[in-house]
């Protein structure tokens, strides 16, 4: 377990521009997170302080570069989980690592990829879930079904053995992801990992099966979605925090509902351009920075 004062999920121009601020006053910082969308190769010719036109690719560099220089950590790893704790720190989990941070500032997408079932909507709520740490209670001891393809289907799999025994991964078809170290512990909870792809949804008035591509009905009581990588929206359920849609909801300081817990960029739904992803960063630290000291000066009286 890395303990540190400030965990960033993403490395994109909101969480750098966090990591700088964070990084810069002093505090332990860690951000999570690999190449971002933006570090492509593509032209960017409206950034303020650029009359040269500058590639996403160099910009991230030398965004990289600057929060490096003031020490903060960047780690290319995939955020698995995040929960909170009762003293109000956070433990989060990578595909690589575990920490302990004080704060955390989500400036991750949120995308999130659906698994081709084509009636899915129509059972969420009714056995079809988003979030184990929020349902996974609602099936102990029963049949469920988990879709992806990688280690965060996995993760998700083996949080669900809190609950129940009767766990079935499904990567849709997809080739598996799962490192060597995860499929090891899968196997040993007992957890089968399939390719088959399941196409739609069977039950009433909630889910009892799941149907797949050779027209075979597994039964299942509940069905876990976790395709690709968790994204800011899966770990705001988590957590608790207020989301609109698909985005997260924060306040003009980049403040969500929970304490300690910060979002900015593309996740909370603004104007989305680079420009404004680094203002809501740079507020994003600096919120995070007061909400450390604060806990500290608690901790001290």
């Amino acid at each position: 377990m890395q303990r540190t004062q400030c965990l960033i999920i993403g490395a994109g121009p909101a969480g750098l521009s966090a990591a700088i601020y964070t990084a810069r006053a002093g505090m332990t910082t860690v951000v999570a997170g690999c190449e971002p969308k933006i570090a492509g190769d593509y032209d960017i010719d409206n950034y303020f302080g650029f009359p040269e036109t500058i590639s996403g690719r160099e910009l991230i560099k030398r965004g990289v570069r600057q929060a490096e220089r003031f020490g903060a950590k960047l780690a290319c790893q995939r955020v698995l989980s995040v929960h909170m704790a009762e003293d109000g720190s956070f433990a989060a989990k990578t595909d690589q690592e575990e920490y302990e941070a004080e704060a955390v500032i989500i400036a991750a997408g949120v995308t999130r990829v659906r698994p081709g079932i084509a009636n899915i909507e129509a059972y969420e709520g009714k056995g079809v879930s988003y979030c184990v740490s929020c349902d996974g209670f609602f099936f102990r001891g029963r049949k469920v079904i988990v879709v992806g393809e990688g280690n965060y289907a996995a993760n998700q799999a083996l949080e669900l053995t809190n609950f129940t025994t009767d766990i079935t991964v499904h990567t849709q078809g997809k080739a598996s992801e799962i490192d060597p170290g995860f499929a090891e512990k899968l196997s040993a909870a007992g957890i089968a990992v399939s390719t088959a792809k399941i196409v739609s949804l069977a039950g009433q008035p909630a889910l009892t099966g799941a149907v797949l591509a050779d027209g075979t009905t597994l039964p299942a009581d509940g069905l876990f979605v976790a395709m690709g990588q968790a994204s800011a929206l899966d770990f705001a359920k988590t957590l608790g925090v207020t989301s609109r849609g698909a985005f997260l909801e924060a306040d003009h300081e980049q403040k969500t509902n929970v304490p300690g817990v910060f979002a900015a960029g593309d996740c909370v739904g603004h104007f989305l351009q680079i420009s404004v992803a680094v203002g809501e960063g740079a507020k994003a630290g600096r919120a995070a920075i007061a909400h450390v000291k604060e806990r500290r000066s608690a901790a001290g009286a």
